[in-house]
């Protein structure tokens, strides 16, 4: 719920937009924003029998409050994501125009903190391939935490400007572009972003989208899907660079959505597009509209034989490693220059090898761990993976043990145990523990340590 007071450029702005219904959108922001979270399909474990569904997401549910989120190991293990409704859309739209059984190599352009990626990662075939993509740096471990908890092993992340993407013209079936906004979406949940509003900003964000979707046109191959949404309103951002699609080379696709959901159809010129309002759905602002190319795309090039940045590990090093995954022929193993070891899907490995030599920031691949010697120590993405073997030995933990792993306290077992564990909560994994005589040690690593000082984002 928002008190701070709106921009009276923004106020003028909606009155034309939405006339009559323009009382009941300032209504809306005297009204706590609603709590949704999305289940991950592949660690389905939350109760979400009593929960109130998401109309256009079968995985999303709306919750009754907020809780404290940090402080849940579901959370912490990748069962869910707190995402807002209304862009949960984007599965829908998917749904409808995309064909989903297909092994697809998908896009997220400006994919940080993950809730869009963790999304298009789940609509995955096991051969399909996400790429997320994020021009900030100091953004990138977030959204690489939110990606190893949901645990899906055929994700490439990659911290590049979208003009850097030229080389993979023609390469992808589809892609998100979740544009850089002026954030008149997120007034109610997120007060701060009124601050940061002006009519200059909307033009600057308008130029900035324009850019960015120059940039990625190319990327896509004949009849590729080119999705563009924003947390914003106005017709700037939305439906005149939708306009500009339309215009180079591209077909405004529809989609065919109840009228009793609320979302708004808004045509302009040659588009159309969908529009959530607070005052409409349960959620808030955000906008969508979906492309298919009809330009011819530039052919790729040739596949490079090898990868530029990973040498495959030793022989005697794979046994040990095939051990941990459930299925382990499906899997060729790298080393990294600085010792650390992936497992790439054998199906993807003529598109991984294409990322490698096209782009200069970028991990991908199952991160497995590093050897020590003889030694080897388990990475924490592997105990989060959907792909790691269901057989390996674990502990089963309490809430309260389970968030002091989180608080990374060592644990102490009535019963001695040796080597590696694997703790887990309700079913799930958390993490590694290393049995020492009746101790085990806590392998959380330090940067996932909850902290009770710090805001949840």
């Amino acid at each position: 719920m928002s008190n701070s007071p709106l921009p009276e450029n923004f106020r003028q702005q909606m009155l034309l937009q939405l006339g009559t219904d323009y009382p009941a959108f300032i209504a809306a922001f005297q009204q706590p924003a609603p709590v949704s979270v999305r289940v991950n399909p592949k660690k389905a474990v939350l109760k979400t029998a009593d929960l109130e569904p998401v109309l256009w997401c079968n995985e999303g549910f709306y919750l009754p409050e907020r809780p404290v989120f940090t402080l849940d190991p579901l959370f912490q293990a990748g069962a869910f994501y707190v995402q807002e409704a209304s862009s949960m859309l984007i599965a829908e739209a998917l749904r409808q125009t995309a064909r989903l059984q297909r092994p697809l190599r998908m896009l997220d352009l400006c994919a940080a903190p993950g809730g869009k990626s963790t999304l298009l990662a789940s609509l995955l075939t096991p051969d399909g391939l996400l790429v997320c993509n994020e021009v900030i740096r100091s953004r990138i471990p977030v959204l690489k935490e939110n990606l190893e908890k949901w645990g899906i092993p055929n994700v490439a992340i990659s911290n590049h400007d979208p003009e850097d993407f030229k080389s993979l013209s023609g390469f992808f079936d589809i892609v998100l572009v979740d544009a850089p906004c002026s954030g008149e979406g997120l007034f109610r949940k997120d007060p701060e972003a009124m601050l940061e509003w002006s009519a200059d900003s909307v033009v600057f964000c308008t130029t900035r989208q324009q850019r960015i979707l120059t940039a990625a046109a190319p990327l896509l191959c004949d009849d590729g899907l080119l999705l563009y949404s924003t947390c914003t309103y106005n017709d700037s951002e939305n439906s005149r660079n939708a306009d500009w699609l339309s215009e180079h080379g591209f077909e405004n696709q529809t989609l065919d959505l109840p009228e009793s959901w609320g979302i708004v159809g808004k045509t302009l010129n040659n588009t159309t597009g969908y529009q959530c309002y607070p005052h409409r759905v349960k959620g808030e602002g955000f906008f969508l509209s979906i492309f298919k190319k009809k330009q011819r795309s530039s052919p790729e090039t040739g596949i490079p034989r090898t990868f530029r940045s990973l040498k495959p590990v030793r022989n005697w090093q794979v046994k040990s490693l095939q051990s941990f995954l459930k299925n382990p022929e499906a899997y060729s193993f790298y080393v990294k220059p600085n010792n650390d070891v992936f497992a790439i899907p054998e199906s993807l490995s003529a598109e991984l090898r294409t990322l490698d030599w096209a782009l200069h920031n970028k991990g991908f691949g199952l991160e497995m761990g590093t050897f020590k010697g003889d030694d080897f120590i388990p990475s924490h993405a592997l105990a989060l993976s959907t792909a790691i073997a269901e057989t390996l030995p674990g502990i089963d933990l309490t809430k309260e043990e389970a968030m002091r792993f989180f608080k990374k306290e060592n644990l102490v077992l009535n019963e001695p145990v040796k080597g590696w564990l694997l703790a887990r909560y309700e079913g799930l994994n958390l993490g590694w523990l290393k049995g020492v005589g009746n101790r085990v040690n806590n392998y959380l690593p330090k940067e996932w340590r909850i902290r009770m000082d710090i805001k949840e984002y």
